[in-house]
């Protein structure tokens, strides 16, 4: 239960980081690169959080818990991409609400992915 109530609370940072990021940099690009922006942005803070608070009882060290959740990361952002232009180009919503659909979509596969392989307890 702790580890799904702080990896929700990380994720809403980290989520709330990329929006804001999105938002700043929408203006200067096109908003599928705004979303990779904002995802980096993001990837840090969610990285730190998660590693920290949500999977603290990791049984796997830095590195390895970096590569594999860069890894879980990049496969969440994909899905998110995919599906944010769907929303965007296909369906012709505003982009902020095309990201946040995007954005929550690949929460659940992030947070699977996470627990069960980036940051796999020791038992």
């Amino acid at each position: 239960m702790r580890t799904s109530l702080w990896f929700l609370g990380v994720g809403a940072a980290a989520a709330a980081v990329h929006m804001v990021v999105f938002m700043w940099a929408t203006p200067y690009m096109w908003p599928e690169a705004a979303n990779a922006a904002g995802f980096c942005v993001a990837f840090v803070v969610s990285f730190a959080g998660h590693r920290g608070l949500s999977f603290s009882d990791a049984g796997t060290g830095l590195w390895q818990s970096l590569r594999r959740f860069a890894a879980t990361a990049l496969a969440g952002f994909a899905a998110n991409e995919v599906m944010f232009v769907a929303l965007l180009r296909g369906l012709n919503l505003p982009d902020w609400l095309a990201l946040f659909f995007a954005l929550v979509f690949a929460s659940a596969q992030t947070f699977l992915l996470s627990r069960f392989w980036a940051f796999r307890r020791v038992r």
